[in-house]
């Protein structure tokens, strides 16, 4: 029977191929929608009339442009937790996945000139501000193409206004001290928490007599947006970046997202929370997922496209990671590099008496 169906398929092929002119050819097409309007969650706001609009409109160039970031991002820290189990990655490290839409989506609400200071959890954002794939995860394996040398790591990875990754994060009292002086002073700052329901290995409602963190600012209006939507993530952005722009002073963004790995290398994740739990926000808040599916259902992508473009991002990795395990370290006469402004020699504790190093900027 399969022998037979073969001969009636090569029969019918050689008769299309005999009667096709040889100057024309098949072209199958697709048309795609340009825009797309789509609702968004409200945000709740504190101390405020007016919040972020409750629709938005995407294209299919910047959807195409945001869901290969976030993947981009997906792909980098999943790439970074293997290589750490590998001991290429030594020291702390702590991985965004599921938080994709914030880094992504606060990138796409400022202008390439604002200024950017963060925590650690801080790769997405490298990535968003410019710094290659390649020259992040050289830095997390300590070698001399990362952005910084190799010296940084996880937490201290800088680029063109953006200032760190650094290893505090928002402590309270210097936190309500910096709120103070912010409103004081009428600063025009974006302060964002990044609320993924845990500190380290505790829950936020353990922690928190009141877990509205966007009222946390007292003084300072507040308002608390779905992180798990760039969508949302982009419109509260913009809303608040034009709210300090035009002079009204700081204003206080909660962004509430969900991370999938653990506190960090040394946490699995799953002794305070269940495995079921984590499953059910990929399964029905996964920030790559939500903006594909709203993409391919209203026509501005097909499935196919976006395959190709995983394939597209896995081998950026893959070419990324083979780089950042066969850079060579940085040399030890550029250990004092980069740590003064006027290359004065310095001599470090405990290390050879007759060696001195000079910083070079």
């Amino acid at each position: 029977m399969r022998k037979m169906l073969a001969a009636v398929m090569s029969r019918v092929l050689s008769r299309v191929a005999a009667q096709k002119p040889a100057n024309r050819v098949l072209v199958g097409s697709c048309h795609y929608s340009k825009q797309a309007t789509f609702e968004i969650k409200k945000c709740d706001l504190y101390q405020m009339d007016e919040g972020p609009p409750a629709s938005t409109e995407l294209t299919r160039e910047d959807g195409l442009k945001y869901y290969r970031l976030m993947q981009t991002v997906r792909r980098l820290e999943l790439k970074a937790d293997q290589l750490y189990k590998q001991k290429f990655i030594r020291g702390f490290c702590h991985l965004c996945d599921g938080q994709e839409a914030c880094c992504v989506g606060i990138e796409a609400g400022i202008n390439p000139t604002d200024h950017v200071i963060t925590s650690y959890r801080a790769h997405g954002l490298c990535l968003t501000r410019g710094i290659s794939a390649r020259a992040i995860l050289a830095e997390l394996t300590g070698r001399r193409g990362g952005c910084a040398k190799g010296k940084g790591g996880s937490m201290h990875m800088y680029a063109n206004h953006f200032y760190g990754g650094n290893g505090i994060v928002g402590a309270q009292g210097q936190l309500f001290e910096v709120y103070n002086m912010a409103a004081l002073w009428k600063l025009p700052c974006v302060f964002i928490c990044e609320n993924n329901r845990y500190g380290m290995g505790t829950s936020m409602e353990r922690a928190a007599a009141s877990t509205d963190y966007y009222k946390r600012g007292h003084f300072i209006p507040g308002i608390r947006v779905d992180g798990m939507d760039i969508l949302c993530v982009r419109e509260a952005t913009k809303f608040a970046a034009n709210h300090c722009r035009s002079g009204k002073g700081p204003i206080l963004m909660e962004l509430q997202t969900y991370r999938y790995h653990g506190h960090s290398m040394s946490d699995p994740g799953v002794s305070y929370r269940s495995r079921d739990e984590i499953q059910n926000v990929r399964s029905k808040s996964d920030p790559i997922m939500l903006l594909r599916d709203r993409m391919v259902n209203n026509k501005l992508a097909s499935v196919e496209e976006f395959k190709e473009i995983d394939v597209e991002v896995r081998k950026e990795i893959e070419d990324a990671a083979q780089f950042a395990t066969t850079d060579p370290e940085p040399p030890l006469e550029e250990l004092g590099h980069h740590i003064y402004c006027n290359s004065p020699p310095f001599e470090i504790r405990g290390a050879n008496q007759w060696i001195k190093f000079k910083s070079i900027s």
